[in-house]
């Protein structure tokens, strides 16, 4: 586990870019330590080299569906947008990408980094994972 810096208590002015869709605060609001294990570390730093991704859900379930890396798992991805480090967006769609590997999905649309996201690999990259 990585234990990052601890950030001060602020209260949401709600321009940080990260709130969620439910219109919760997805930023540094009461937030303390954030701690992230190594998988969602290493699908942080995916998303840094890449900063967009389908992603999909079935009728059936809330978990998402990356289907492009084996790294893109959908528990890992449900952590990272629950810590507000990246978004799930189902209802909008990467412009001209072929979502035919996802025909048995009726949600599909896109993933990206979250302001908050973007900072936590910058201050990974300057500061380097702890154990």
């Amino acid at each position: 586990m990585t234990n990052m810096p601890d950030y001060p208590k602020t209260s949401c002015a709600g321009n940080c870019g990260n709130c969620t869709r439910a219109g919760n605060c997805g930023g540094n609001a009461g937030a303390g330590v954030l701690e992230l294990t190594e998988a969602e570390i290493v699908l942080l730093g995916r998303f840094a080299q890449i900063p967009f991704w389908p992603v999909a859900r079935r009728a059936d379930s809330e978990s998402p569906i990356c289907l492009e890396e084996e790294s893109m798992r959908p528990e890992l991805l449900s952590a990272l947008a629950v810590k507000g480090l990246i978004r799930l967006d189902f209802d909008l769609p990467l412009s001209n990408f072929d979502y035919a590997a996802y025909d048995a999905c009726p949600h599909k649309g896109s993933m990206a980094l979250t302001a908050a996201g973007q900072n936590v690999i910058e201050l990974l990259d300057i500061q380097g994972a702890e154990e």
